[in-house]
């Protein structure tokens, strides 16, 4: 086992290799390691926020419509991430959508085609999201900024909460296997905290929207993985991508209704 500040470190390599297309090798990789990962995964949801609400800023400032700018945020997390959240999102409809047995809905995640579940819910949750980011960078400076960093903060937030003791993997192996179970609830409090303070800066003349963004985005990803434990057994690696994706897409829309 790594001693504490290398332990930290592999953590953060991990986090960024898993969650974003950042060139870092991992290092040691372990479930303490993994347990590090998943803690800091809200604080690279942020910076992942501040670029892509940047680029959305700047499309809005040179005149583009707000649906384009909204899209081009999406596709810029889209990017940022190598869609590992989408496909997540599409493999989890697809099972959960098949009111298959366990053995069948896990087999229906292995399968690399995307069935209609999976279809519809792509479309709909990006679609959902661009027009709402589109609202949200159309305020453009900080309140734009801490707008879209409370979404994509609050999605990483989500993964660890799906992380927390307690809830089982759904198969032995596969990312699941290695991150379930492995967030204290200490770390998820400090990273639940983090995105709050994050978020009463986005909407300035209503504080409590932010937080009541993050809550409700939060008991939407609590729900989803209440029933995919109830259903698959535990959590997958694409139950955390499809936690991650319904908790930015129900942050955006409360962000942007101001």
């Amino acid at each position: 086992m790594a001693d504490a500040p290398g332990r930290v470190g592999a953590g953060v390599r991990l986090a960024l290799t898993t969650l974003t297309v950042a060139p870092v090798r991992p290092g040691t990789i372990d479930r303490d390691v993994a347990a590090v990962a998943m803690s800091v995964a809200p604080a690279v949801g942020a910076v992942i926020g501040v670029i892509v609400a940047a680029i959305g800023i700047g499309a809005h400032r040179l005149g583009a419509p707000a649906l384009v700018a909204g899209a081009l945020v999406v596709a810029a997390g889209v990017l940022l991430t190598r869609g590992l959240h989408i496909d997540g999102l599409a493999d989890t409809a697809d099972a959960l959508g098949s009111y298959r047995d366990r053995d069948a809905a896990l087999d229906i995640m292995k399968r690399p085609d995307v069935g209609s579940f999976g279809v519809a819910a792509i479309v709909l949750v990006l679609l959902t999201q661009a027009a709402a980011a589109g609202a949200i960078v159309g305020r453009a400076g900080p309140v734009a900024l801490a707008g879209v960093a409370t979404a994509m903060a609050a999605g990483r937030l989500a993964i660890a909460v799906a992380c927390r003791r307690g809830v089982p993997a759904a198969r032995s192996d596969g990312l699941g296997a290695l991150v379930a179970g492995t967030v204290g609830v200490p770390a998820i409090a400090v990273g639940g905290l983090a995105v709050l303070a994050v978020a009463l800066a986005a909407v300035p003349d209503r504080p409590w929207q932010g937080p009541l963004a993050v809550g409700l985005s939060l008991a939407v990803a609590v729900l989803l993985v209440r029933h995919a434990v109830r259903r698959l057994g535990g959590i997958t690696g694409d139950v955390l991508g499809a936690a991650c994706e319904l908790t930015v897409t129900v942050s955006y829309v409360v962000v942007s209704l101001w």
